[in-house]
């Protein structure tokens, strides 16, 4: 992979993993234009970046986390947490492998499919029932935590954005736009902290990161600034304006990949 390469993988890892526009859907476009093949492994190690920018960015939050578990013995917003990740984390563990080999989940026509049904969600998202409404996080409780689990396990289809899928889940689970979003952040730390470390066990994984670590130190440092920015961005957009906007981007995206496709471009 070429530095100009790892740099636009990078930057589109980044910018799109925390905004709900999906960065597997981004990035299988992206590499089909490139190469005309999805190099998995590289997208993985470069979660190294964008957790770094969670986790910089989420720094105060984290504080306060583990404070009120070692000092105040508060365990309600960790177990949430724990709980809204299993799904995920499980079925990743498990599956990982075979959902990547699956090659429905790589197709440009899933990536269109699942561009289109989570945009119109976004779209419609503060029209859609919900429970009633919770004053944060901490309230949310085992069943309505599985359930934002649940919906981070679309996630692993590309174009449904990790993002998206558990925003609207928060949402609907009766959290405010900025809590929901914070709250999806938040499970997005372990996950990837999960997927690097079961590519630190691999030795095969290990021996990919030794043959290409000058385009991944690059990717990952474009990934974490983009990352930070991205994040920064939608955090404060979400204090006056809703998802809607990104409902129609990723409509739009759809219609043009799909021209691309008719034309035989991709």
């Amino acid at each position: 992979m070429s530095m100009l390469e790892a740099i636009i993988l990078g930057a589109i890892q980044g910018l799109t993993e925390f905004i709900p526009i999906s960065s597997s859907g981004h990035l299988v476009i992206a590499q089909t234009f490139m190469s005309g093949a999805s190099d998995h492994l590289f997208l993985e190690w470069i979660n190294l970046g964008t957790v770094a920018a969670l986790i910089l960015y989420f720094r105060k939050r984290i504080g306060v986390i583990l404070n009120k578990i070692f000092i105040h013995k508060d365990y309600r917003l960790a177990s949430n947490i724990i709980i809204a990740v299993l799904p995920a984390g499980i079925i990743g563990f498990l599956f990982a492998s075979f959902i990547q080999s699956f090659s429905v989940f790589s197709s440009m026509l899933t990536v269109v499919v699942t561009l289109v049904f989570v945009g119109i969600l976004l779209i419609f998202l503060e029209r859609l029932p919900r429970l009633s409404a919770i004053d944060s996080s901490e309230a949310l409780g085992w069943k309505r935590s599985l359930v934002i689990g649940f919906a981070q396990v679309l996630a692993f289809i590309p174009g449904t954005s990790r993002s998206g899928s558990t925003i609207i889940a928060g949402r609907v689970m009766g959290l405010s736009k900025k809590d929901a979003a914070e709250f999806s952040f938040l499970l997005s730390i372990p996950i990837m902290l999960g997927v690097l470390t079961k590519l630190v066990l691999k030795n095969s994984d290990r021996v990919y990161f030794a043959e290409n670590i000058s385009s991944l130190v690059v990717g990952n440092l474009v990934a974490f600034v983009t990352g930070v920015f991205a994040v920064s961005f939608l955090m404060r957009f979400l204090e006056k304006k809703n998802l809607a906007v990104f409902g129609w981007y990723r409509i739009v995206l759809a219609g043009l990949v799909m021209m691309l496709l008719f034309y035989g471009v991709l």
